[in-house]
């Protein structure tokens, strides 16, 4: 609104620098990338299968006649579901044993003991961490945009989990800033979270896209935060359903981002 009033106040006055200034708007690049994390740098859905696989193996030694199967599904259900309130006293750590336990104990109608649930939670996390990675191309693709534009990580989830995997894909110095949702007080989609983002680089909204694989949390964030543009990681093909936002690009693969910024610039 503030740049349709200057232009026609600008208009008012002088026509050609009201049309030098929409000019230069039009033409002004981008200068930042917010990307999302998971399933958008790093396959963390890939990971997870990988995990819960060796947890299978565990199990199988641990439990006679068990639907194995059941036990991870439930999990991971409980994974999906999850609410994480770091003020509550448990650690995320905590929370997490108790969803193995919880599963196992419905699964099996018995007490598995905490021992097991724990040593079923440690194996999917430890296994998980060592199976993320940056493909080399996906490293390769950061290394040469951290040359032409401030790159920033804007990820949600709660601190602790989020730290480790970053702290895994040893990525944190590809980026001029990381910003973690669960060390605030609203994650993505809200706007607060994208201001501080642009507060951090020093940047308007317009001189930022926003790159992530969820369209209810960093393409409606994006748009939420007024970005230049959001660029949409859509693995599985099909089309955004009629209730969501809708991405101004998208992509299969984050590595097809410099199509995108070509036709940016």
């Amino acid at each position: 609104m503030v740049n349709v009033l200057k232009a026609v106040c600008l208009l008012s006055y002088d026509k050609d620098r009201a049309r030098d200034y929409w000019n230069n708007m039009e033409n002004r690049g981008i200068s930042v990338i917010l990307f999302d994390l998971d399933n958008t740098l790093v396959d963390t859905a890939g990971a997870g299968e990988v995990a819960i696989h060796k947890v299978s193996e565990l199990l199988k030694n641990k439990l006679d006649h068990a639907n194995i199967g059941d036990i991870c599904e439930r999990f991971v259900r409980k994974l999906f579901e999850e609410t994480f309130d770091p003020s509550s006293g448990q650690t995320i750590d905590r929370v997490r044993i108790n969803h193995w336990h919880e599963a196992i104990q419905e699964a099996e109608v018995v007490d598995p003991g905490q021992s097991l649930a724990s040593d079923c939670y440690y194996t999917w996390k430890v296994t998980r961490l060592q199976a993320l990675a940056l493909s080399p191309e996906v490293l390769a693709l950061l290394e040469d945009l951290r040359c032409s534009y401030k790159l920033l990580l804007l990820t949600n989830g709660d601190s602790q989990t989020q730290r480790e995997k970053i702290e895994a894909l040893r990525c944190e110095g590809l980026f001029s800033a990381v910003v973690v949702g669960g060390e605030h007080d609203e994650q993505k989609p809200a706007a607060p979270i994208f201001t501080h983002c642009f507060e951090l680089l020093g940047v308007k909204p317009q001189d930022c896209i926003m790159v992530g694989d969820s369209l209810d949390t960093d393409i409606q964030g994006g748009y939420n935060a007024g970005v230049r543009a959001t660029v949409w990681i859509n693995k599985r093909g099909g089309f955004p359903s009629d209730n969501t936002v809708t991405p101004d690009y998208t992509i299969s693969s984050v590595l097809d981002l410099p199509k995108v910024l070509d036709n940016l610039r």
